[in-house]
């Protein structure tokens, strides 16, 4: 689904459904007082965030796994798997596909070996069967059934937390001060300065950085079904790209047969442009012609993310 635009102003719509929201924070609030969490024998850093939709939380996964893996660590990726059937766990294999792992299992697949799971204990525990020192959660930070030792919040610099609200009202899965108050750092996407409520723990920041040198004075017609596909065009259009016409679908959008034809049709002599995120979810005959644009995040200060994957070791 797409965020709906009162997500991010307290109207009529939202407070109407404030009520609601409440009850959903009560029951996440329930769940952390009353979990058992399992503990894994491995490393668990949680990448997660306190809003429904994109945050940039899988490129911070990511850049996290790849700085893992270059200091000699067997870095399993762990995910629930949104918007595919397997129920796991499972390890996500060459010929996996979107509809059965989802996108983001691929995704991460790409970069190190990636479990999904829905019971993420089991998951965890199936991780260090296949040989894993440190297991990478890809979001699960409102998820209790799996003891953390380094849980990371991601918060978007520019939408922040919306208009304050919890699902259905607004976007937050918790309140901001329950959900900061088990983070362990918080890492802050690109410009912006969103209210943290005076949390006192580490802060870094981090921006998505695009790969668009390809796309410099190219004629491109983009689509994605993704959190905040405007962010996408925009990335495109700083890389000099002449975007000739869009199209934009619900996040984790299913790509349907005849939908890639008619892209083709829509974007006549300009190039076919999605994330990698999309193209994961295509099937393979309908990639060819298809081009990327390469997301990755970058941290302004690099030694304050080692110090930050130092901490809350647990003991040997």
């Amino acid at each position: 689904m797409r965020a709906p635009e009162f997500w991010q102003r307290r109207g009529p719509a939202a407070l109407l459904l404030a009520p609601l929201g409440a009850l959903y924070g009560a029951s996440v609030s329930w769940k952390a007082r009353h979990a058992r969490p399992y503990r894994a024998a491995a490393r668990v850093i949680c990448v997660g965030n306190l809003t429904a939709g994109g945050s940039g939380k899988t490129p911070v996964a990511l850049a996290l796994g790849a700085r893992l893996k270059a200091r000699g660590e067997r870095v399993f990726f762990l995910t629930r798997g949104y918007g595919g059937t397997e129920r796991g766990p499972a390890l996500v294999q060459p010929e996996s596909n979107a509809s059965q792992m989802g996108d983001e299992a691929l995704l991460l697949a790409h970069s190190a070996s990636t479990i999904v799971a829905r019971d993420r204990a089991e998951g965890a525990a199936f991780a260090v069967a296949q040989g894993a020192t440190t297991v990478v959660m890809d979001d699960g930070h409102q998820n209790f059934m799996l003891a953390k030792d380094l849980s990371i919040v991601v918060v978007d610099g520019e939408s922040g937390f919306g208009n304050g609200l919890m699902i259905p009202a607004g976007p937050l899965r918790e309140s901001v001060a329950q959900g900061l108050a088990r983070a362990d750092a918080v890492i802050i996407m690109n410009d912006g300065n969103p209210d943290l409520g005076g949390y006192r723990g580490p802060i870094l920041r981090a921006r998505l950085v695009a790969d668009g040198k390809a796309f410099q004075g190219r004629r491109v017609f983009a689509f994605a079904g993704i959190g905040r596909p405007e962010k996408f065009l925009a990335s495109l259009q700083e890389a000099g790209a002449i975007v000739t016409g869009t199209q934009f679908f619900a996040d984790h959008h299913p790509y349907r047969a005849g939908e890639i034809a008619a892209l083709k049709a829509q974007a006549g002599d300009a190039a076919l442009v999605t994330t990698e995120k999309d193209l994961v979810r295509l099937d393979a005959k309908d990639r060819a012609g298809i081009a990327v644009l390469p997301v990755k995040a970058r941290f302004d200060d690099e030694a304050a993310l080692d110090r930050l994957l130092d901490s809350n070791r647990p003991a040997v």
